[in-house]
């Protein structure tokens, strides 16, 4: 018995198949296709959307926005792998028509249509909502650090030659300083020709700090769709929950919606009343300080209970902690207990090393507090970072 055999490459066909009959109906190019013909591309901000009536003909872009999105699902993002696609690949030769732009063409769209791409993701967005993929209850936040392309030498260099004009400034007031044009003209040009001036160090996965940016994303719960994203240089995510809770609220156009943030990174007090003051509930566990001194054997912070209406710190023993100073740097209020009370107190092995008991409060200590309660109240609609970040991702 011999194998399966094709058909003789010569064989010419009496009835040829044609490109739509190789492409399913269920098929996600006809979404593409038919998403892309509803846009008013004019309005989003693509350049050349009407033909001009003079001069060589271009590239339709709602043909190149089909080429890149399809390149987006597929996962293929360079401008010749995605030519080399429309050469070979079926289903890009239905998407458009057979047509085969160049590198440069998809490379030159690409860039001068950043903005006009953003409009596009926001009407996907608009078109999920309306088919209910889209709920806008929950969703989920969390960063990922995304390495530059910058090597880390070239980004010390350019954080060394900033400083150096910096200090210039700084110190041009000076009677006898002396500054040779030439090196500050080589300073200049050093940091205008640097490809990533935005990149910063951050320290990623594996503890290192290394150049990259700081990528925010917003997700819906209901089918783990991108509502929202920012490209960030700031280090930590503490930051931003509210610009992500302002974002993912105007994309899914809700008013009260539930911002979910299972991150311990994002605990921000001054945040989180932010959100709640715009309807939006922040889950976020607070991240509080741990007591280290002792081992860890000594009294924790939860295990003073505070009065606002005295604004004191009862101790386990029942002892009062007055208000003893702010510190806006901190963010934090201290309160102290009495040396001469501590000093006499059975639980002090267990409390302090030192003579007395110092606690701190945040400023926004209710807004977190808050959040913790939103926590334990409805834990079971809390839904798993994993199941819905990364998979997007």
């Amino acid at each position: 018995m011999g194998f399966i055999q094709g058909e003789e490459r010569t064989q010419g066909r009496l009835f040829p198949a044609t490109l739509e009959e190789l492409i399913p109906q269920d098929h996600v190019c006809r979404v593409i296709d038919a998403f892309v013909d509803r846009l008013d591309m004019a309005g989003l901000g693509f350049e050349r959307a009407d033909p001009a009536e003079t001069g060589r003909p271009g590239y339709d872009p709602r043909a190149l926005l089909k080429l890149y999105l399809y390149g987006y699902l597929q996962q293929v993002r360079s401008s010749r792998g995605l030519e080399n696609e429309c050469r070979r690949n079926v289903e890009l030769m239905w998407l458009l028509n057979r047509l085969t732009p160049d590198h440069k063409s998809i490379a030159e769209f690409r860039r001068m249509h950043r903005e006009a791409m953003t409009q596009v993701g926001e009407e996907l967005i608009g078109l999920a909502r309306s088919l209910g993929l889209v709920r806008g209850e929950w969703v989920a936040v969390d960063g990922s650090k995304f390495r530059a392309v910058s090597s880390v030498g070239s980004v010390r260099e350019r954080e060394a030659v900033k400083h150096y004009l910096e200090t210039l400034e700084s110190a041009d007031q000076e009677e006898e300083l002396v500054i040779e044009p030439g090196k500050v003209a080589e300073a200049l040009e050093k940091l205008r020709a640097h490809k990533e001036p935005d990149a910063h160090f951050m320290r990623a996965t594996s503890g290192a700090k290394v150049p990259a940016y700081n990528v925010q994303a917003a997700v819906d719960c209901e089918h783990a769709l991108i509502v929202a994203q920012q490209v960030t240089t700031e280090a930590t995510d503490n930051r931003s929950p509210l610009p992500m809770a302002e974002a993912a609220q105007a994309a899914v156009g809700a008013t009260g919606q539930v911002l979910h943030v299972v991150a311990a990174g994002y605990s921000n007090g001054e945040q989180a009343e932010a959100c709640e003051a715009q309807g939006i509930v922040p889950h976020v566990p607070a991240n509080r300080s741990v007591n280290n001194q002792g081992g860890g054997t000594l009294f924790d912070r939860t295990a003073f209970t505070y009065q606002p209406n005295r604004d004191v710190f009862l101790c386990p023993a029942g002892q009062t902690l007055t208000r003893k100073q702010l510190s806006r740097k901190d963010r934090a209020i201290y309160y102290q207990a009495q040396p001469e009370v501590c000093q006499t107190c059975v639980l002090k092995p267990r409390c302090t090393l030192g003579t007395q008991r110092m606690v701190s409060r945040n400023l926004h200590d209710q807004a977190l507090s808050a959040c913790n309660n939103e926590l334990r109240r409805r834990p079971c609609g809390c839904v798993d970072r994993p199941s819905n970040i990364p998979s997007p991702l």
